[in-house]
């Protein structure tokens, strides 16, 4: 693929799909609320909670309610277009998760009665985008590097159960630690309509060291996603950025699809793989977003390869 012009992470991706309405996520806070500002670019201050976040997601096609699993920032991947500044400390070194319990019945409160729309940052969003769609165990870290991953996943089940109302819970995970007995205890609370989102940035070895930065070997996390794919649906979320103001080139695009093809005839179930690009602020300046006509050729290479649903976001 030819050269791009690099663009600020800023701008947000135009959706190729039609589905779920806009994609719009909340307006950037202003300038006193900047500090308070998440991984999700949305501010906390607004709901005064200390794990528990509401964004308006693309992929979740309306309102998600996040748990910062990791709020001190602990990750084995160091992603390019990673928006976290791991350089500054956090408030917060680990989830308590009896506070969080407290946090996420209060904002369940708030969308289910629909005083959401009354904090500033939801205030001209269309109703239908604050609708819940999910409880996402997600973070300024990975989530299943949690030391009481299955205790937190344990308490949002059961406020599930006591509310009398169902939601889906999602990990967003980098499938690193699919494996681990701590999080494979937590997946027992899961039900069948409950989500895996697992990353998949890269098709070759080479590309995955440039891209994810992590010493855990692509294959582990292959192997991890297969494995649990095996059990259950899981959605496959892959970042691709400009690095340099380049594009992956259409060898490592070709390698990253059969992957997905060699997932799949491996047994792992994969309903959707959600294809998008890097669109917020970073602290690596040489990380930019792809046009949506690469992405859209991404998706494409999938849907041809591999034979998987693939959409672009």
């Amino acid at each position: 693929m030819s050269p791009i012009k690099h663009q600020t992470g800023r701008e947000q991706p135009e959706s190729a799909t039609t589905s779920g309405g806009s994609s719009m996520e909340p307006a950037m806070p202003d300038k006193k609320e900047k500090r308070f500002q998440t991984a999700f670019g949305c501010s906390r201050e607004g709901l005064g909670n200390r794990f528990v976040y509401v964004v308006i997601s693309p992929r979740a096609r309306g309102l998600s309610i996040g748990i910062n699993m990791n709020p001190g920032k602990d990750c084995n991947f160091d992603c390019a277009y990673c928006e976290v500044n791991r350089c500054q400390r956090s408030s917060e070194e680990s989830l308590d998760v009896d506070i969080m319990c407290v946090e996420l019945q209060k904002t369940l409160e708030l969308v289910r009665s629909g005083t959401i729309h009354q904090q500033s940052l939801f205030r001209i969003a269309p109703p239908g985008l604050l609708k819940l769609r999910h409880v996402a165990l997600s973070g300024d870290g990975e989530p299943t590097l949690c030391p009481n991953f299955s205790k937190a996943v344990q308490t949002v089940a059961h406020i599930r159960a006591r509310s009398g109302s169902f939601f889906k819970m999602v990990l967003i995970t980098n499938a690193s630690g699919l494996d681990s007995p701590e999080v494979q205890n937590g997946l027992r609370y899961f039900t069948r309509d409950d989500e895996i989102w697992a990353k998949l940035d890269a098709g070759s070895q080479e590309y995955y060291e440039k891209v994810n930065q992590s010493k855990v070997p692509l294959e582990k996390v292959l192997a991890n996603i297969l494995f649990q794919a095996r059990q259950r649906p899981l959605i496959i979320q892959s970042l691709f950025p400009a690095i340099n103001g380049q594009a992956p080139s259409p060898v490592e695009i070709a390698q990253y699809a059969e992957r997905l093809k060699e997932l799949k005839t491996a047994g792992a179930c994969i309903p959707l793989v959600q294809i998008y690009s890097a669109t917020r602020p970073t602290p690596h300046s040489e990380c930019g977003h792809l046009p949506l006509k690469i992405l859209s050729g991404i998706a494409q290479t999938v849907r041809e390869t591999a034979g998987l649903r693939a959409e672009v976001f």
